[in-house]
């Protein structure tokens, strides 16, 4: 007959963890993660947050799985082919977790379809993704939400993974070099359309580099959710030819266009399928105290339209800039290409006032920025706050603004 002990019958799922001396599983349990990338680093980052007892997960991709990704993704089989990336993966959270991980998934691309009140919600972020430009917007996001990411980056079996804090640079963009900056440059064309040659890249990767990089991520992320030292504005640098690593110092750039926060942000009520510019204007002309001379500024430039120069005939669009491809550029009548005519923000214009912004082509629980002269506010839709999170809704972030403290030393 076998004999079980009173210890073991005590056991529960993490106990393990907790013989750790400064494990705080309720930190885990509380703390609110977004995994930005469903890929093969994406699926190793939710495996190990599941299994690391998070219980609230949103994740985010807007790809669909292929068949090359069944050699790298753990969460994904034969039959998911076709299907979306990261409803599978937060599918396979649920299953994992035996049902104790509440995860939600985003089908959207990150950079047009997903608004800055999502990286609010978060008290960290978690990337695995593929692209600069993708990294580049999670940043300047996450610094103006006032929310720590992790960054990873996998090629063959090298890889990369850091950590960028909010208000404390060097950031993302800090790290950028001039060639860097020629790749984002020419992922668009001289009149802000998408160079579709540009967007098939494929970068050969490993399960095995994507292990150990992916590991690192969420090793970071559990320190940093409980306020212990991180790779904060630093890399962590693996080189899987001859199992060596390092950790490389990253500098500021005093120039750097991605330094913004948020001081506060201000919680607007409605839903953007419901509010106008018009209301939204006036809301943020009461919280500036000001009648005239208030603008309210999107949270992403906006094509609004398309206008030919041969034709002199203009389509309207309102679409994120980025979301037209050159080719959808071209002028339908006479294949001339056109010209763009981008919206910045509102500034009371007839014309525009009654339109929803749901309208613009911005995402839902986004923030705008009402702003007169140097003083602004920022202001989340939070009315789309259901319809976007789902069963998260009802958790708000609560681990991050106490780990931050630890950092202050407070």
């Amino acid at each position: 007959m076998i004999q079980i002990s009173a210890e073991e019958l005590n056991e529960d799922r993490f106990s393990r963890f907790r013989l750790i001396g400064w494990w705080d599983q309720q930190r885990l349990r509380s703390a609110n993660v977004v995994v930005i990338g469903a890929g093969a680093l994406g699926n190793e980052i939710v495996k190990n947050l599941v299994l690391l007892g998070v219980e609230h997960l949103l994740v985010v991709d807007c790809d669909r799985i292929e068949h090359s990704n069944l050699s790298r993704s753990v969460l994904f089989r034969t039959a998911d082919v076709g299907k979306s990336k990261a409803r599978t993966a937060a599918e396979a959270a649920r299953e994992l977790s035996d049902g104790q991980t509440t995860a939600h998934y985003l089908d959207a691309n990150v950079m047009a379809e997903v608004g800055l009140g999502v990286f609010g919600w978060a008290d960290v972020i978690i990337a695995g993704l593929d692209n600069r430009e993708a990294r580049l917007w999670i940043n300047r996001c996450a610094w103006k939400m006032d929310r720590p990411w992790v960054d990873g980056a996998i090629e063959g079996i090298n890889g990369v993974a850091r950590v960028f804090l909010p208000g404390r640079a060097p950031c993302y963009e800090c790290t950028l070099g001039e060639t860097d900056w020629q790749i984002l440059e020419r992922r668009m064309s001289c009149n802000l359309l998408t160079r579709e040659e540009m967007l098939g890249g494929k970068v050969p990767t490993t399960p095995t580099t994507g292990s150990v990089i992916a590991g690192i991520e969420v090793q970071e992320a559990v320190k940093l959710l409980h306020g212990l030292p991180v790779l904060a504005g630093q890399g962590f640098v693996f080189d899987g030819l001859h199992h060596t690593s390092y950790v490389v110092e990253y500098t500021e750039n005093p120039d750097c266009l991605s330094h913004e926060v948020y001081e506060e942000v201000m919680i607007f009520p409605g839903r953007s399928d419901e509010t106008t510019l018009a209301a939204l204007l006036d809301f943020g002309r009461e919280r500036l105290g000001a009648e005239s001379g208030v603008v309210v500024e999107f949270s992403r430039d906006v094509i609004r339209e398309l206008r030919c120069p041969r034709c002199g005939v203009a389509d309207e669009v309102f679409a994120p800039v980025g979301t037209i491809s050159a080719a959808q550029g071209r002028c339908p009548r006479c294949e001339t290409m056109r010209e763009v005519v981008a919206l910045h923000g509102f500034h009371g214009e007839p014309e525009l006032a009654e339109r929803r912004l749901s309208q613009l082509g911005l995402p839902a629980f986004d923030v705008f920025t009402a702003r007169k002269g140097g003083r602004q506010v920022a202001i989340l839709i939070d009315g789309d706050r259901a319809d976007v999170l789902g069963p998260l809704a009802e958790k708000p972030p609560g681990v991050w603004p106490e780990a931050r403290r630890a950092y202050a030393g407070e």
